[in-house]
């Protein structure tokens, strides 16, 4: 008996979050409240999860990847480094900004006040006093992974590191295999349960706005980028953005920045950058550098805020988005990688509740393919900007420079 595909749509993430959204409207109209208690209960279960696992995700990415970062720490490592960062916190303030200055009109009269807890929501079997307390808290994970990182590259011990790669591939298997498949189950039960609260038209139409606006803005970024990478590489920025193409579809296809690296490749050097250049610089900032992800995430936070009837201060957010930049440089170049490794700094700095995350996710994975395609064709803008800076060449740093971003690419992949 011949052995029957599925077609590929069918085991991507988006495909089952679209069919997740649409069943839980569907059956959050007539279903009756007995029918939507286990999910809401899953939810329960499932959030607490989350709570739980979070902090040990960022240590488990955050840490090596410093360390190996650390243990390399040539010139042009740190540089690209600086520079990919520095993209990602300008993409994050200047989405903060667009936003604080557009949600105002563009989401007048769709407040969602207590979405955090929707009235007429179903509660869940285990009631409100079910938790799993974390090994540890979202700071104190961060902090312990910057001690375990920098403190590993330091000592150059190998042992440590090899145990920290382990760990890394133990979270990574964690999220690869029992996070992303029941997020589509999580966002099921959240929107039957939105549904049964009446609150879910508010949310369709917002959800609608703000992801053209989210896509506009990737867009945006994208030929900042260019312009940018142009002026110091003295060559034609529409150019250069246009021969990046089959990198952004391609990146639009598989939502993968690992997986796009050998177009990406390809494109950068059509515009001039030297495969010396292009193989350090590639793979490395298609683990580190995620400002298209960093767009989507801010302005999809923005707005979940601002429904919510939640004020968060400047500086509160500034601190955020500066967590957020250093949490996306370890955050797995996989299908929901970003905003998985996200949710700590969310629910730990901006006080998201699992409804509010769960909203997040839904919005994110909606656009997921244009979030990787502005992140891969970003880091051609940085290539280019590197190859220009050190003529094409990296020196003595060429081959451990290249080891170690390749090195980061696979274990994220």
């Amino acid at each position: 008996m011949a052995h029957i595909k599925m077609p590929k749509v069918f085991r991507t993430l988006l495909f089952w979050v679209v069919v997740a959204i649409a069943a839980g409207i569907g059956l959050g109209l007539f279903v009756p409240n007995w029918f939507v208690v286990p999910f809401a209960t899953f939810n329960a279960v499932f959030g607490q999860y989350l709570g739980f696992v979070v902090p040990l995700i960022i240590v488990g990415l955050v840490a090596p990847a410093l360390a190996d970062l650390g243990a390399s720490a040539g010139k042009w490592l740190l540089i690209t480094t600086l520079i990919a960062y520095g993209s990602t916190l300008f993409a994050g303030f200047a989405t903060y900004f667009v936003t604080k200055a557009l949600y105002p009109s563009l989401l007048a009269g769709q407040k969602m006040v207590k979405l955090g807890a929707p009235g007429g929501a179903v509660s869940s079997l285990l009631g409100d006093d079910f938790t799993i307390p974390p090994v540890f808290d979202v700071f104190t994970a961060l902090v312990l992974a910057f001690l375990l990182g920098i403190g590993v590259a330091s000592v150059d011990s190998r042992i440590m590191r090899e145990g920290m790669r382990e760990f890394r591939n133990i979270m990574l298997a964690t999220i690869k295999k029992t996070i992303v498949p029941l997020l589509p189950l999580h966002i099921f039960g959240i929107f039957m349960n939105l549904t049964k609260s009446g609150e879910i038209a508010s949310v369709i139409v917002a959800m609608v706005k703000i992801v053209i606006v989210s896509i506009l803005l990737t867009f945006v970024m994208l030929i900042l980028q260019y312009l940018l990478a142009g002026v110091i590489a003295r060559t034609n920025p529409l150019v250069a953005l246009g021969r990046m193409m089959p990198a952004y579809l391609t990146a639009l296809g598989t939502a993968s920045s690992a997986a796009t690296i050998p177009v990406t490749l390809r494109c950068s050097e059509k515009n001039g950058v030297s495969t010396e250049v292009a193989s350090f610089t590639v793979p490395l900032c298609a683990t580190i550098h995620l400002a298209g992800s960093t767009v989507k995430i801010v302005a999809f936070s923005m707005a979940v805020l601002y429904m919510s009837g939640v004020s968060v201060s400047f500086g509160t957010y500034a601190g955020f988005i500066a967590m957020l930049g250093i949490t996306m440089i370890a955050a797995p170049g996989v299908p929901g990688g970003a905003i998985t490794a996200a949710q700590g700094v969310l629910q730990g700095m901006l006080a998201f509740t699992d409804p509010m995350y769960g909203l997040m996710v839904a919005l994110y994975v909606a656009i997921d393919s244009f979030g990787t395609a502005c992140n891969v064709t970003g880091d051609g803008a940085i290539a280019m900007i590197i190859n220009k800076m050190a003529t094409g060449s990296l020196g003595a740093e060429r081959y451990r420079s290249r080891a170690v971003a390749q090195e980061l690419a696979s274990a994220n992949d």
